[in-house]
């Protein structure tokens, strides 16, 4: 029996976290059925497809629905702020001016670390895999999950899988991934419920905090949305470390 007609694979960067070790950061050959499309081909063998931005096929960029016809080689890039290609040569979606996100059950911590940073970020725990495709692709969110199945849904443009499964970690990773540190604006955002904060009058508050607290402080944020108060207690001290750590992010190679 002859064997099935094949075609030549190689992964670069962190698209090789998907494969098997064996795989991982070498050409290897992959036996192919038919002439599938290319966004299928690499999503069979691992990666999904959001975290994928150029394509090329016998050394020519495509987009996902390229077919793949047996004796081709495939090569597909991450998002690389270094990688030199024309914007219609990616198959990726360009960067978003403001990023906005969606958060599934298991990212609960993370998205109270992106809401202090001030990213719109929204999270219940009761979203079902088919709200969190569709809350991404209808209003242009980023998918954060740790269920790659999700992330390789064709509506979902924009995803990212966190590595890590620790939430400080995971902050690190989708900062860096999408180049937030020159675009947060921390303590802006509910860290409840997601809603902008707005400056408060002492007096205005007064009957929503502590006694000790409405004596001690002077300057109150509440939310516009649910109506939380925020002020500059040991907590958001802490906060403040966590966002310079970040920022320091920029001077890191």
């Amino acid at each position: 029996m002859q064997p099935k007609p094949g075609v030549t694979v190689r992964f670069y960067g962190a698209l090789n976290d998907f494969l098997p070790p064996e795989r991982r950061g070498q050409e290897f050959t992959h036996a192919l059925q038919g002439t599938p499309a290319v966004k299928d081909l690499i999503e069979s063998l691992g990666p999904p497809h959001p975290e994928v931005d150029v394509v090329l096929v016998d050394g020519e960029p495509v987009d996902f629905a390229h077919r793949v016809a047996p004796g081709a080689r495939v090569v597909a890039y991450p998002p690389f702020h270094s990688l030199d290609m024309v914007p219609e040569a990616r198959v990726g979606p360009p960067p978003q001016e403001v990023p906005r996100f969606v958060l599934d059950v298991g990212l609960g911590r993370l998205v109270g670390f992106l809401r202090m940073l001030g990213f719109d970020s929204l999270w219940r725990n009761d979203y079902a895999d088919d709200t969190l495709a569709r809350l991404s692709h209808d209003e242009d969110r980023i998918l954060l999950t740790r269920d790659i199945g999700v992330l390789k849904r064709g509506e979902v443009v924009r995803g990212y899988f966190p590595r890590s499964t620790d939430p400080a970690h995971q902050l690190v990773e989708v900062v860096r991934r999408f180049g937030l540190t020159s675009r947060m604006r921390p303590f802006s955002r509910c860290l409840a419920c997601n809603g902008p904060l707005t400056s408060a009058e002492p007096d205005a508050v007064r009957d929503r905090v502590p006694e000790r607290v409405a004596e001690r402080h002077s300057r109150f944020q509440q939310c516009a949305d649910c109506r939380r108060v925020y002020w500059a207690g040991t907590h958001q001290q802490r906060m403040q470390a966590l966002v310079d750590k970040l920022r320091e992010l920029e001077n890191v190679g």
